[in-house]
């Protein structure tokens, strides 16, 4: 991997079996993502973004080519390595925030924390930094189901960066929220990645997380078709 690359992913294919034949999802990516980059993969729907999030999240593995991530090559990894580097080094961000409705917000997210090897002490802490970097820890006791949409996706979001990932991975964050709250997800998300260094992909074709991206990757039948580093 280059100095200062997190992700670097070489001749990328991915296939996925339909009937006698295949579908190819990604089609000779070749992709380097630094530390602290804030960057999305943009395109229409079937374009491959959240096929690539998921290789590059641990979560699939390449049919061809190499994603190495955070110096561990994804496809090489037993189910067991790939579980672990998600645990210490990953975070996620669905656009169906994907809570636990029976839990309160603080159990939500504390729950990455109880895989680790931490007191009770220090999860309180950082579970309530987090809810703190969120603007959301006066919802500590509350239940997923007496939250707004936008709340649910602070925690989500909370929820991802209570570890302080290396690498956190958002597929479609504001697909679910109106203009208001969008804006300050994406807002949040852009303070914790100048405050903590972590680096944040994206997958959209939401135009309002376009315009916070300072990379944008298009995305096209499989195929990358544009990479521009946005200086605005």
């Amino acid at each position: 991997m280059e100095q200062n690359s997190i992700v670097t992913i070489s001749g990328l294919i991915k296939r996925f079996p339909i009937g006698k034949g295949h579908f190819t999802a990604l089609n000779g990516i070749d992709l380097t993502f630094s530390k602290g980059q804030f960057a999305g993969v943009v395109g229409p729907s079937g374009s491959g973004k959240t096929t690539l999030l998921n290789i590059i999240g641990s979560l699939d593995n390449p049919t061809e080519g190499k994603a190495n991530v955070l110096g561990q090559e994804i496809g090489n990894l037993s189910t067991k390595k790939a579980a672990l580097l998600r645990r210490k080094h990953l975070g996620f961000i669905f656009q169906t925030y994907n809570l636990l409705p029976v839990y309160t917000v603080f159990e939500n997210v504390e729950f990455p924390l109880l895989l680790l090897n931490m007191s009770g002490s220090e999860r309180k802490k950082a579970v309530m930094d987090s809810l703190d970097w969120v603007g959301i820890a006066d919802k500590v006791k509350s239940r997923p189901a007496q939250l707004s949409g936008g709340e649910c996706q602070r925690v989500a979001i909370a929820r991802a960066m209570v570890k302080k990932p290396e690498l956190v991975l958002a597929d479609e964050p504001t697909a679910n929220l109106d203009s208001e709250n969008s804006h300050h997800i994406l807002q949040t998300m852009e303070n914790l990645n100048k405050d903590l260094q972590t680096t944040f992909i994206f997958a959209t074709h939401d135009d309002k997380v376009i315009k916070y991206l300072k990379r944008k990757i298009l995305l096209e039948d499989g195929k990358v078709t544009a990479d521009d580093i946005i200086t605005n």
